[in-house]
Formats: C-alpha cells, structure tokens, sequence
C-alpha cells in the first residue's frame, strides 16, 4: 500500500511538538533530517482535515515549509539505516542501532532501535538526561521512567547498576519499541501501557526520570514527588529554558529542591531533590 510523504523544515523548537501532533492524528512514522523530518502516513483514509489544522496552527509561528509526495510502501528498516547515525556523550555512552558495531572507548553501550517512539538520544532533552544520570550512583536503586519512548532512560539506569527498574508510556507502539529494546538490552522488564495515575507505580521510588513536555510534566509533578523517598532524585526535560522557572516554582511547592539545571539548543533539563518536610 501507498504512503503518503512530507518532507517538513520548521524550526527546532517545534519538531518534536509537530511529530507528536501528526502521530497523534494518524501519522505511523518519521524520519528526523537536519532541516526538519519526515513524516508518513497511508494513503487510504488519510485523515486531511486533521492535518490541515494541524499545519494551520503552526504554519506561521513554525516556519512551516512542507512538500507532499506519494511513494510506495516504504522499507523502514532501509530507511532507519541511512538516516541514524549513531551519538556519543563524552566517553559515558555510546547511542546506536543494532545495524551498527559496537565500539570501543564508552563506559556503556545502548542499542536502540527507534522505528516510530521518541527517545534516541538525538534530541537535546534525551541528551540531557543521559547526561544527567552519567552523574548520579544508581547501584542499588529503585528507578521508575515515565513516558519512557523507547526505554533508553531505563535502559541507561539499568547500565548504571539500578536495582530495579519500571517503565511505562501511553502509545501502545512506544511499549512495542521499548520492550524490543529493553531486550536487545539485556532487560528482563516489560514495558506498561498508560499513565501513572492509571497504573499506579509502586512507591519509594530513589530516582524518577520524566522527559515528557512542560504541560503534563506540571500536571504529574505531584504523582512524582508522592512517588520518591526523602532524598530521591527526580530528572525532569522535555520544556524550553523559558519553562524553567514555571517548573521550578511548581517543584518548590512539592518540597522537590533543585539541585542542577543544564539547557542545550534552547531545551532544558532539571535535576530534583526531595527534601523532607521541615529540613
């Protein structure tokens, strides 16, 4: 069967907004390029009305430039091998896919192959948190990863010696990816399906990682914060650097202390500490 192309450039900022607009909608899968991405969808009930809104509400303040075309049905794999590339953090871990050798001179390395979920590593808040959690002792820690994407967040605790590890996310192909992954990984754990008011994690939580957007980050800071052990880590990204003072603020109500704050390509990521009542 057919599929529908566009090739969408817009600004950096909005990429990631846009992709979960268009999957949201019926969009099966994208393809990041330096100018914007690519994103497919069948031919056969392609739901136009939903995208001209969507292309609507972004056009101007987006930059939105967007060519449509039509190709035949698309080799995926092909595809993903000629557009990832693999990404490093300094010599602390090393991002690629399963059609890449493994290398030398990394800490660690984590085999992700992302199809449609987000979370390769590419992204600046995905980069972030990687990098934030190459700082913190994870041995012996109980770590729970919500809107996980593809699972690397758990995949990267599991590496740093974390005693146990839950994941979830809300789209029922995010949970296929990341259970593909967590097994190319060495994970025994399952993915779970929903939010975290309908699956209800387990409490005395030592580190929570969250790289959602600003929004549901701010509505779930309190499950957050109810989750964590006096004294636990929360690892936030998915907002702009203007975002963060609304994030702090919230956190500082829910005795969640900030404790680091790094910022790449306009996008933020916040290390919190929960402190006890009245310390």
């Amino acid at each position: 069967m057919d599929y529908l192309e566009f090739k969408v450039t817009c600004l950096e900022q909005f990429r990631e907004i846009l992709i979960a607009e268009l999957a949201e909608i019926g969009f099966d899968s994208f393809l990041e390029t330096e100018e914007g991405f690519q994103a497919y969808a069948l031919v056969d009930n392609f739901p136009r009305e939903a995208y001209d809104q969507v292309v609507a509400r972004y056009l101007e303040e987006a930059n939105l430039k967007i060519q449509e075309g039509l190709v035949p049905k698309v080799n995926w794999n092909e595809e993903w091998e000629k557009n990832y590339d693999p990404i490093s953090i300094g010599n602390l871990v090393h991002v690629r896919a399963s059609f890449h050798p493994a290398p030398e001179g990394f800490l660690y390395d984590i085999v992700i192959n992302p199809k449609m979920s987000f979370g390769t590593g590419h992204h600046a808040t995905t980069y972030q948190l990687l990098a934030l959690q190459g700082n913190i002792d994870h041995r012996g820690k109980r770590v729970l990863d919500a809107g996980s994407g593809t699972g690397i967040l758990a995949i990267m605790a599991h590496k740093l010696g974390a005693k146990e590890v839950e994941a979830f996310d809300i789209d029922d192909w995010c949970v296929e990816n990341g259970n593909e992954n967590f097994a190319l990984n060495g994970l025994s754990i399952q993915m779970g399906l929903g939010t975290i008011r309908e699956l209800r994690p387990k409490g005395n939580i030592e580190i929570l990682l969250a790289n959602i957007n600003k929004n549901v980050l701010l509505d779930e800071m309190e499950e957050y914060a109810r989750l964590l052990v006096p004294g636990g880590l929360l690892l936030l990204s998915g907002f702009y650097v203007q975002d963060v003072e609304d994030m702090v603020q919230k956190a500082s109500t829910l005795q969640l202390q900030l404790m680091q704050s790094t910022s790449k390509e306009q996008w933020a990521a916040l290390c919190l500490q929960k402190v006890s009542v009245g310390a």
